[in-house]
Formats: C-alpha cells, structure tokens, sequence
C-alpha cells in the first residue's frame, strides 16, 4: 500500500512503522500537502538520529583507544556550589553500550538527562563518590574533588585497567587520560557527568526538605538569588561551604 491509500489520521500512525529506506516509494503517488508535511517532519526525524548516532560515534575516540581494555570513566558535579558535596562517578559501560542523545549532563535537557539516566542505571557498573562540605573547606575544592574521584573508583566491583578523566589527574597507578571538556569527548566521562548530576540533584532535593528557605530544590546549592537572600534571612546551614565567599565573610562578621 501507498501513503494514498491511507487517510491524514492513520499516515500519523503509520509512519513510525517506515524506515528511511522505505519512505520515499512508500510516499511516491502523494500529492495531499498534509502527507507531504508528514514525510517531511519524519525526514527530520531521521536526520535527528543520524546526527545522535554520528555525535556518540564521535565520542568514542578514547574508548577505541584501549579496546579490549576495561575503561572507567569518571567525572565529578558539584565544585561550583555555595552548598552540598562535591559528587563524583566512576562508570563502566556495558559491552553493547549505545545511549544515544548521551552528552556533557549540562548541555542535555533535564527530562532526557532522566531519562539516559535511568537506562544507564539498569545496565553499567558504576560507583558514587563523596567528599563532605567539611572535607571541601578542610583540603579545599580541588583536593576534595580528587578524594571523590578516587572514593568512586574504589567503590567499583571490578578493577580498571584504564581511567578516562574529565581535566584531572589521580596517581592511581592505573593507566590515566586526562581529558579537557571530556564529559563531552568521551562517552564513558558523559555517563558519569550524568549520573553524578542527577545523583547530586536528588541529594540537594532531599536537603532543601531539610533547610528550607534557600531554594536547594532548584539551584543545587548554587548562588542564585534565593539561596544568597535564604542566607541573608536565615543564616548559614551545616551543609554550607565555609571557606567560600560570601559565607565565610558572613561568618567573620558574627
């Protein structure tokens, strides 16, 4: 059968069942321009996943690298914050591994970042690591950032032959790439960005339940403009960062 034989309301219905290759013999004796808009919204459709397939390709440079290796990738949330841990994953993807749309968990929307989530989550091996708002103010940001690093990589069940790592360097002893922008580049680092912001945004949920007043729900401990006036009406919490400005001038003027 033909898209002609088929009425606007079952086209719609219709054509999710077409591959690409099928389209345009299946649309050839169309001349209705409700149709037409069809195959082409699903032209666009296509491309859209071409695009997603070429970007995950693209970012499996380092995992090609050390094939046949066991790879963690691993990446941390949470350095910026007036609030909170600093939150780091370490993941190893699943052999058949293809999580299309998967990026940098910044530059994903939220409802596809859950949804990557929650598959990634039912498939890799991955570890959470956490470094305390204490530890943070204690051994500072970037030192806390590499003691969450290394929690998660201690955390997993098996034992990595290779550590693909967004812009740090650990010691581990294992073999380390050191990657700038790499919860972009490498697809093993953008699993973990992922699931350590959803991990981190959940924690900061609970937290906002906890101190209410500082808007933690929806700014992550960050210093939007409620957080900073939840600190000004209602003072510094214990989950606060204390040698980050302005609370540790709030805290000197006390």
């Amino acid at each position: 059968m033909k898209s002609n034989e088929y009425s606007i309301a079952q086209l719609k219905k219709r054509i999710n069942e077409l591959s690409e290759s099928e389209l345009e013999s299946f649309f050839e004796l169309e001349t209705r321009v409700g149709a037409i808009k069809i195959k082409e919204q699903q032209l666009k459709v296509y491309e859209k996943q071409k695009q997603l397939i070429d970007t995950y390709n693209d970012m499996l440079l380092y995992e090609k690298k050390y094939f046949g290796k066991v790879i963690a990738g691993i990446d941390e949330v949470g350095r910026g914050p007036l609030a909170g841990p600093v939150v780091a994953c370490a993941v190893i993807l699943n052999e058949s591994h293809a999580y299309y749309g998967l990026n940098d968990s910044k530059q994903m929307s939220k409802v596809n970042r859950a949804k990557i989530e929650a598959d990634l989550l039912q498939h890799v091996t991955y570890s959470i690591g956490i470094a305390t708002e204490t530890e943070i103010d204690e051994i500072n940001i970037y030192e806390a950032t590499k003691v969450a690093m290394n929690r998660a990589i201690k955390g997993l069940p098996i034992l990595p032959d290779v550590l693909l790592i967004d812009a740090m360097k650990l010691g581990t002893g294992l073999i380390e790439e050191s990657i700038i922008k790499g919860d972009a580049t490498s697809i093993s680092i953008a699993a973990a960005s992922v699931i350590a912001k959803e991990y981190r945004d959940r924690l900061m949920v609970d937290y906002a339940k906890q101190y209410p007043g500082y808007d933690f729900e929806y700014n992550a401990g960050y210093g939007t403009k409620k957080h900073l006036e939840g600190l000004t009406n209602k003072g510094v919490t214990p989950i606060h960062r204390k040698t980050f400005e302005p609370i540790k001038s709030m805290l000197n003027e006390m």
